[in-house]
């Protein structure tokens, strides 16, 4: 088998928010307008609204000076824009209140539309992340940590989540406040402005220094997470084996070990980044104050104040000084604010980013290669002996074959299968099969012996076009296989493996899934040809017992039996029955043996088996060495040539 990786790299690749975003707006552009919109209304009234303050300011502080009643009696008040309104405080408090309620409305609907957006884009994206998942080759969940695969869809997606659902609406929040309160105080001071940006380069430099650190230990808490829950998976499944051995101290030593890694860079990452909001916050509040005092130093000093609409002198004019200090404080309060905001934001937009690439390297990875045009078909024949494509499911199949020349063929399927000096290697370097020739003529039944890692299930992975040859050729029927849909060729080959995988449902589900259209009578028809019927009616709900967690509410045996119902529903023409028996007891052995003897009645079959016994009457045995067929012939030649097959056998019998 391939070597497995086990350590991803969790490291945004370059455009990946790009492409994110791209997605994004492919399948939802109207919501993201719509929150667009939302959002620069939400800033607008925020900007607004404090402007409307500036002129209430104002408003009362002439009604001081003057000795009326700002709440009736209108005012002539000016804004830091320049423009002079006719007002009284009762008209601003009303448009201001309106103000709000656009405002609650607007950011109401933006989470609102955010929410919806987030989970419908995270459902699309998990569903075409396992879709495609399902279309790669199988070399791609040999060479990658099942863990890993798994993290993806939790942790990966949950980063993901938090980026569109928090990060990006406070990217883009954040980017239009700025831009707007920045073009609001200056026109209120320059001078004061300048402050401003002063504290912003401090901020800059807190985010870059602290927020750098920060991303970079929680992209290694983000892999230390996923080695943890790895680390847990194993030590599940494998629990029995633990116990066993009474390992379950080093268990626990090495999932400690783990989880201290993690804790140590979960709290390194944390510490950096809960430490840059109140640097901010407190840079935000020097700033606050320094502002105050370059107002009242130029209000004081009569200082020519600087803005947009030019220098002016405000000594002396207490309304238009507390209009525009009031408004200058609010604003740069709320820019230090979202700067501050935003520096929480980048973990996110990091972790996001490389979540984001991790689940984009698995939409990337390219499917499994079929070029085939030979189909399996349902066949009926004739009167005159030739065959002809039905939809009637009448147990004769025969593969579709266009030719070259526009010519159709209807080649029965038999199940005659050829590997011609078959070369194969995993990693294209060290060859794993080396000038393999097996001929399996119809009904026959070919074994394959030999030490663990001989060659032997690589041999029906490559009937099963799980890999591709590297030299040689394999016909199925006289055709190369290389021309047959994979998932035909599939179709016509039945199963039974050593590691039994059963899915959460019931028996019938469990036995149905060899054959999706089989009714129920099918079904209990393959379990009694498997000697799984008897076991299955004294379950307490028979065949509608529910299994789950890999049926491990059955034993070994049990759960081997329905195996090969599935199989025997499938109804193929070969069948490739890999360790079957292995571990099982003697006694359901010979329940397995019995139902795999029914099950290979007519069909060509591949065995792959430790116990000698289960492959005696095989017609041809083949011993495997280092990926060489190094003795073929029935039990009694081999037997009489005294070579490996012999040494194995008596062996095994002296075990016995």
């Amino acid at each position: 088998m391939p070597p497995v990786r086990i350590k991803e790299r969790a490291k945004a690749k370059k455009g990946t928010m790009k492409r994110l975003l791209k997605m994004l707006f492919k399948h939802y552009p109207w919501h993201l307008i719509v929150s667009l919109i939302c959002l620069i209304l939400n800033v607008i009234t925020n900007l607004s609204s404090s402007i409307f303050v500036s002129l209430a300011v104002n408003a009362l502080t002439a009604a001081g000076v003057q000795g009326t009643n700002p709440f009736i009696e209108k005012f002539e008040v000016s804004s830091t824009f320049g423009f002079v309104i006719e007002t009284n405080v009762t008209y601003l408090v009303i448009v201001l209140a309106c103000i709000y309620v656009v405002g609650i409305f607007a950011i109401w609907w933006w989470n609102r539309t955010m929410a919806i957006v987030t989970q419908k884009f995270l459902n699309t994206l998990r569903k075409e992340m396992f879709n495609h998942m399902q279309d790669l080759p199988i070399k791609y969940f040999d060479t990658h940590a099942h863990g890993a695969i798994m993290s993806l869809y939790t942790n990966d997606i949950d980063t993901i989540r938090q980026f569109i659902s928090q990060a990006l609406p406070s990217l883009v929040q954040t980017g239009l406040i700025s831009l707007l309160v920045f073009i609001v105080m200056l026109s209120a001071s320059v001078w004061m402005t300048l402050v401003v940006v002063v504290g912003l380069i401090v901020m800059t430099i807190v985010v870059k220094k602290i927020g750098g650190k920060s991303s970079k230990f929680f992209i290694k808490q983000q892999e230390a997470l996923g080695r943890v829950e790895g680390n847990i998976e194993e030590s599940i499944k494998g629990l029995k084996v633990i116990k066993v051995f009474s390992h379950e101290e080093k268990s626990s030593e090495d999932f400690d070990a783990l989880n201290n890694e993690l804790k140590d860079y979960a709290t390194t990452a944390n510490i950096h980044g809960n430490i840059m909001m109140p640097i901010n916050g407190n840079i935000g509040n020097f700033l606050y104050i320094l502002c105050g005092l370059m107002g009242a130093f130029i209000y004081i000093f009569g200082w020519r104040n600087l803005s947009l609409t030019g220098f002016e002198v405000i000594k002396g004019d207490t309304a238009r000084f507390a209009g525009m200090i009031s408004l200058f404080l609010m604003q740069s309060r709320m820019f230090a604010n979202n700067v501050n905001q935003f520096s929480q934001q980048i973990i996110f937009i990091v972790m996001g980013m490389a979540g984001a690439s991790r689940c984009l390297d698995l939409l990337d990875e390219k499917p499994e290669v079929d070029n085939g045009y030979v189909y399996l078909c349902n066949v009926k024949e004739k009167e005159d002996g030739t065959l002809e494509e039905t939809e009637e499911r009448t147990r004769k199949f025969a593969w579709k074959h266009q030719h070259g020349d526009g010519t159709l063929e209807y080649v029965p399927l038999k199940g005659h299968i050829v590997l011609d000096h078959v070369d194969f290697s995993y990693d294209g370097k060290k060859l794993v099969l080396e000038d393999v020739s097996i001929y399996a003529k119809p009904g026959q039944k070919i074994a394959f012996v030999g030490a663990t890692g001989a060659g032997k299930t690589t041999i029906t992975n490559l009937i099963n076009r799980f890999y591709d040859i590297a030299d040689g050729k394999i016909r199925y029927d006289g055709i190369n296989i290389n021309k047959i849909k994979k998932a035909d060729l599939r179709r016509s080959l039945g199963i039974v493996l050593q590691d039994t995988n059963l899915f959460t449902g019931t028996v019938m589900d469990n036995i149905r899934y060899g054959r999706l259209d089989a009714t129920d009578e099918e079904c209990i028809e393959a379990a009694k040809i498997a000697n799984a019927h008897d076991f299955i009616t004294r379950l307490p709900d028979g065949y509608n017992t529910m299994l789950s967690g890999d049926g491990g509410n059955l034993s070994q045996g049990q759960r081997q039996l329905l195996s090969i119902a599935r199989a025997a529903v499938a109804d193929a023409p070969v069948m490739i029955l890999d360790e079957a028996t292995s571990s099982i007891d003697t006694r359901t052995e010979k329940l397995v043996q019995q139902g795999t003897d029914k099950l290979m009645e007519g069909r060509t079959v591949f065995v792959i088996a430790h116990r000698l016994s289960t492959v005696q009457n095989s017609k041809a045995i083949m011993v495997l060495d280092h990926g060489h067929i190094i003795e073929r012939g029935n039990h009694d030649d081999l037997i009489k040539q005294k070579g490996m097959y012999y040494n194995l056998y008596t062996g095994a019998f002296e075990l016995e």
